[in-house]
């Protein structure tokens, strides 16, 4: 597992049913920047994408969005968007998904549609093959990823994860804990952030 210096957040272009999904995401964003970490996500200014970046930039921190080109339109305004420290357009959603993963340290799956669950599958199926270890987890915000557990769960017990040693995704209730889980979990495998004690401690 490299040094956690970047995580990687997947989450809903839009911002969902009630604020408490857009509340994650700016606590979410703003726990990055607190710990000196930088974001990692999808290039978006709507919904929960653009809540988790503004959470990070009103938290003073670095920001990198990824998206590709035709969907800047649908999912970002101008004006946002030159709030990002840096902006990486892609061709197409297959070379920004291989680009957030080689920017990143760690991954976190925050509410979200289909794109979202696609997103953090394919992730977690890249571990189970031991393409990485770095750390996966699940923003459970009012049990929103119940559902996927349970799912997971089932493929377990029927036989259809057979390394499932790798696959083993952090859920998360309090969405205040995943920076500090995150960074306990990298030091716990042998490759700590650089002044991990402190941060959490800070957190």
């Amino acid at each position: 597992m490299n040094t956690i210096r970047s995580v990687c957040v997947y989450c809903g272009s839009s911002p969902g049913r009630g604020q408490r999904y857009v509340e994650a995401g700016q606590i979410l964003g703003r726990s990055i920047a607190q710990a000196g970490l930088r974001l990692i996500y999808g290039g978006g200014t709507k919904g929960i994408m653009g809540a988790v970046a503004d959470g990070a930039i009103r938290g003073g921190g670095k920001v990198t969005g990824i998206i590709p080109r035709f969907l800047i339109t649908k999912e970002a305004t101008e004006s946002a968007l030159d709030r990002l420290d840096q902006l990486i357009v892609t061709q197409n959603m297959h070379e920004r998904k291989h680009r957030m993963f080689e920017e990143s340290d760690a991954f976190v799956a925050l509410p979200g549609g289909i794109g979202t669950v696609e997103e953090i599958i394919e992730i977690m199926t890249w571990a189970q093959l031991g393409h990485h270890r770095k750390p996966i987890v699940f923003a459970n915000v009012d049990g929103f990823w119940n559902p996927m557990l349970d799912l997971l769960d089932h493929m377990r017990a029927e036989g259809f994860i057979h390394t499932s040693h790798l696959v083993k995704p952090i859920v998360v209730a309090e969405t205040e804990q995943v920076v500090p889980t995150i960074l306990v979990e990298a030091a716990a495998d042998g490759a700590p952030a650089a002044g991990v004690e402190a941060v959490i401690d800070k957190l």
